[in-house]
């Protein structure tokens, strides 16, 4: 299974490359919302993970690309800092699968993930 990770904090975005990898999946990482999309169109991913706030395209945008533009179905985890239910309303509208709000566990990621990709 083929998973887009999209987050503009390096750090963040390295640990969960490292997490998904050692669970046996291939993983592409993206620090911006205009590579993502060209990743996402290339590469038709199973999953894409992706952060809210992002140079260049947010995390709304890629959502919004996806359930638009690629014919396969693409499971959508969106995260972010903000815990309004404005935003997490939006975000489920859009055709997000799922919302975690930052700080989260990599082990909670890790399950949420499993469950999306059966």
């Amino acid at each position: 299974m083929k998973i887009l990770v999209a987050e503009d904090e390096p750090l963040l975005l390295k640990t969960i490359e490292l997490k998904l990898k050692k669970e046996g999946y291939e993983v592409i990482i993206t620090q911006d919302g205009k590579q993502a999309l060209e990743h996402i169109r290339k590469e038709n991913p199973d999953l894409v993970i992706t952060d809210i706030m992002m140079p260049y395209a947010s995390g709304m945008e890629i959502i919004n690309f996806i359930r638009q533009k690629m014919e396969k179905k693409i499971a959508v985890i969106m995260l972010s800092g903000m815990e309004q239910e404005q935003v997490k309303m939006e975000a489920f509208d859009l055709g997000a699968d799922d919302y975690i709000t930052k700080p989260f566990s990599l082990n909670e990621l890790a399950i949420r993930v499993k469950r999306l990709l059966r």
